[in-house]
């Protein structure tokens, strides 16, 4: 029996030479873009690279300044058909580059009141890049697609600055998902540590939860000497750092979904002979299940206040949600199977394990089904152990893998009407 989306297999056959043309093109404004990062809220070369792109394509609509710098094309089909969007995140990190090649960032950004180095460690140069690759081959062969695509440039992925909004949030606030060219469904891919040109998948839950922790433990400062004469914070923070880690192990139910908690910073005091008044605790908690979560949330601020109490300090507990669980919807993980095979190669379409990274694409799936890639970009004969993670001042990717997301992100465009049964 034929699969759904076979028809619209057959039409992609004819797109082989707009691929091999649309190549040497995206790998060109990967490195101009990995060249030239920018920190989040900040995109502004990024944004008017891309709003330039899409406006010389002709699209229906370009619109810019959405969630500060975010940039949203729309392009209509030459046929009938529903809406869907493609997702990239623009920003860099602040990262010292050390990978050598020759467009490497030598850019400087300003981060938190820092003056930081900048850098594409992520590899939202190569997302950027590979939608405006799907862009200009779908505005180039409009005939063949049914429907509509909103191609949805997002700054900030990485958070935005102490006090500012932005990210995913900030673009769904102000509309990117509203209107009579609502999209139905969404696909956003991601550069990762795999072979070169594979994608992962995962049904379901695939990455974090991803919650921000802060604890302030309050004690009463006196001599190091003499520590029976105040309230040591220190002594119960350590405390906390080493009680908190239990919660996951004994306290949850593992079988729902495996839980993190990391204090990542721990900072009190000026001198070895003083003990301070206040120590400040900063960590991350990364779950998979949204009972966990709340279940995870509830026993560390019972935990957190308990050691406080009994050692007579006081501490405040703040966890602030960065973003949901990333999912892949199951039904349309499957309608889109052949599609993944075909961009990719039947056998470098594999199922992954879950990812306890985080990303804030995971707000859009709240609104609307949607899927999740993982596309390898790494050298396939550099043993794993050895390739430099994301946010890696070492990670790059392989340039062979980009046309395989752009064949990724057409193949979604044109295959989704199909389908979905329109």
């Amino acid at each position: 029996m034929m699969s759904a989306a076979a028809p619209a297999q057959d039409l992609k056959s004819t797109l082989d030479e707009a691929f091999a043309a649309i190549e040497p093109k995206v790998i060109e404004w990967r490195r101009d873009i990995h060249q030239n990062p920018e920190l989040s809220n900040r995109e502004f070369r990024t944004a008017a690279k891309v709003a330039e792109h899409l406006r010389s394509l002709g699209l229906d609509k370009v619109e810019t300044g959405i969630a500060h710098t975010g940039v949203v094309g729309t392009l209509v089909g030459g046929k009938p058909g529903p809406v869907i969007a493609l997702r990239a995140d623009m920003d860099g990190l602040p990262v010292l580059e050390r990978t050598g090649v020759p467009f490497a960032s030598q850019a400087r950004g300003e981060f938190n009141g820092q003056d930081v180095p900048v850098m594409h460690a992520c590899g939202h140069d190569t997302h950027v890049s590979m939608l405006m690759g799907a862009a200009e081959v779908l505005a180039n062969n409009r005939g063949m697609l049914a429907g509509t695509v909103k191609f949805i440039f997002q700054p900030a992925e990485e958070g935005p600055p102490a006090g500012e909004n932005g990210g995913a949030v900030m673009m769904i606030q102000e509309g990117v998902l509203d209107g009579p060219d609502a999209p139905e469904a969404i696909l956003g891919l991601h550069a990762w540590p795999i072979d070169s040109g594979t994608l992962m998948y995962r049904s379901g839950s695939f990455m974090a939860a991803a919650d921000g922790l802060q604890i302030n433990v309050r004690g009463r400062q006196t001599h190091g000497s003499s520590p029976w004469l105040g309230v040591d914070p220190i002594y119960v923070a350590a405390q906390i750092a080493t009680a908190i880690q239990g919660i996951p192990s004994r306290h949850l139910d593992i079988t729902k979904g495996p839980a993190v908690i990391t204090i990542g910073s721990i900072h009190g005091g000026i001198r070895g002979n003083i003990i301070p008044d206040e120590v400040e605790m900063l960590g991350t908690i990364r779950t998979f299940d949204t009972g966990i979560r709340e279940e995870l949330h509830a026993k560390l601020r019972k935990t957190v206040q308990a050691i406080a109490d009994a050692n007579g300090a006081t501490a405040t507990v703040t966890i602030e949600g960065y973003a949901p669980v990333t999912e892949n919807h199951p039904e349309l993980l499957r309608k889109m199977m052949p599609t993944l095979k075909w961009a990719a190669g039947d056998s470098n379409v594999i199922e992954g394990r879950l990812i306890t990274g985080a990303e804030d694409y995971s707000f859009y799936q709240e609104r609307i089904p949607g899927l999740f890639l993982m596309l390898g970009v790494s050298d396939p004969n550099i043993p794993v152990s050895d390739r430099p993670s994301n946010h890696s001042p070492l990670f790059n990717a392989q340039e062979d893998a980009l046309i395989v997301g752009v064949r990724t992100l057409v193949g979604f465009a044109l295959d989704y009407s199909q389908v979905s049964g329109r």
